[in-house]
């Protein structure tokens, strides 16, 4: 082939209109990501980019707006057990799951019910 890919460059989450604080706090305040500015043509549209290390994940707003309950993002955690208490600890539920051999990982929704898979691989 003539091409080939490189890396996934962002992730595209949707949410409700007007949700853009709810999304700040979630994935800024809880999950550690960064803020980062929009172009100024798409900040027109509403939602909000977020940024930790090389992973992004861009939240738009969908209107009628229905949440991804199955397709979901999946993100490489290190310590995921400082992340469970974290989570326990910001009042934020989520669901262990033991069906991926070799993986820690759990699942949580954001505020607008988007399916977020976090998991760390286990060395044997």
């Amino acid at each position: 082939m003539a091409f080939k890919f490189k890396a996934i460059d962002h992730v595209q989450l949707a949410a409700p209109k007007g949700s853009e604080d709810q999304a700040r706090w979630f994935f800024g305040e809880v999950l550690g990501f960064e803020e980062i500015e929009k172009p100024a043509e798409l900040k027109k549209r509403g939602g909000a980019w977020f940024q930790y290390g090389n992973c992004q994940i861009h939240i738009g707003i969908e209107e009628p707006f229905v949440p991804a309950c199955k397709a979901h993002p999946a993100f490489e955690i290190e310590n995921i057990e400082g992340l469970k208490e974290h989570l326990s600890s910001s009042g934020i539920e989520y669901i262990e799951d033991d069906k991926l051999p070799g993986a820690n990982r759990i699942y949580v929704h954001d505020p607008f019910g988007n399916r977020i898979e976090l998991l760390e691989w286990v060395l044997s």
